[in-house]
């Protein structure tokens, strides 16, 4: 019933606590069957996070027990279907929830008007956020102070005024934010094929901030998934202000948010590495994309 793929990257990310839940999950999935009278309706697929299970009529997903997993339910029962998949039933305490079926069919994989229609996704999401929320502006002091240390300790290409100017957007729009609920993690993977609406979102992770936050997600993927077109900048300058205009939202403001996001990027890959690129040349290539972008085209 668990994928193995899912398997080993849970074990390899999170250790026994990761081998132990693994032990568990068959279970907790046939007790959470049994609990909501479902029967399973297809082959278990995966993130990098969670299991969904189809079912008849519905979609099961459970998801590692994690601090970042905990706010999902709550951005789906608020968005109440619009604009994302609905909310039938949740089960907090085992981080499982029960879910309008959409199709395996991402966004990604769509060739025509992705950024029109995750713009008009985007736009319908925003909506005032309910009560118990985590803030992105609770992270500020987080971000300023890892900007400063990566910027000291590791070997980069960004000069001052390039970090300078991504504190700057820590200090001018971090810290203070409006009380909206953003997806938190918005690319073309988390938007899928649907039945009652053509494309729906997914795998929220349900903060209350700034909207044009979103975009830099969206951006930053479409990047990667452009990687080495000649035109690339002059291409994601033309789909930021496309976003921007069919979203409704500030153009400059998701530029300079973008500018942030970058150059966190471009310091995480060099200390971490990315989900899809660990090491060697891959991980070289989407740390040069960081750098470019910051340096040329933000920067």
């Amino acid at each position: 019933m668990i994928p193995a793929a899912f398997a080993q990257a849970t074990i390899d990310r999170e250790g026994e606590t990761g081998a132990a839940w693994l032990a568990e999950l068959p279970g907790i999935i046939e007790d959470l069957l049994a609990q909501w009278d479902c029967s399973v309706d297809g082959e278990v697929v995966h993130g990098q996070v969670g299991v969904v299970v189809p079912v008849e009529g519905a979609a099961l997903k459970v998801s590692f027990p994690h601090p970042g997993n905990v706010h999902e339910p709550d951005a789906f029962e608020a968005w109440d279907g619009q604009g994302a998949v609905k909310l039938y039933e949740r089960d907090d305490a085992r981080y499982a929830m029960l879910l309008e079926r959409a199709h395996p069919t991402t966004l990604l994989e769509h060739d025509e008007d992705v950024v029109v229609i995750a713009g008009d996704l985007h736009r319908r999401l925003r909506i005032p956020a309910p009560d118990g929320l985590p803030r992105m502006s609770e992270q500020a002091d987080a971000w300023e102070e890892e900007l400063r240390k990566d910027a000291a300790e590791l070997d980069h290409p960004l000069p001052a005024s390039v970090v300078d100017a991504a504190l700057a957007v820590v200090d001018e729009l971090g810290r203070d934010q409006p009380e909206i609920l953003i997806h938190g993690d918005f690319h073309p993977r988390n938007i899928l094929r649907a039945e009652r609406e053509p494309w729906l979102a997914v795998d929220p992770k349900g903060y209350v901030g700034d909207p044009a936050y979103d975009a830099t997600t969206f951006l930053r993927t479409r990047a990667a998934h452009q990687l080495g077109r000649d035109d690339l900048i002059k291409v994601l300058q033309n789909e930021l202000e496309l976003f921007a205009e069919t979203a409704e939202l500030d153009p400059e403001r998701i530029r300079r948010w973008v500018h942030l996001n970058l150059v966190q990027s471009a310091f995480w890959g060099r200390r971490h590495g990315f989900g899809r690129a660990r090491g060697g040349s891959e991980l070289d290539r989407f740390i040069a994309l960081c750098d470019e972008l910051a340096l040329s085209w933000i920067g």
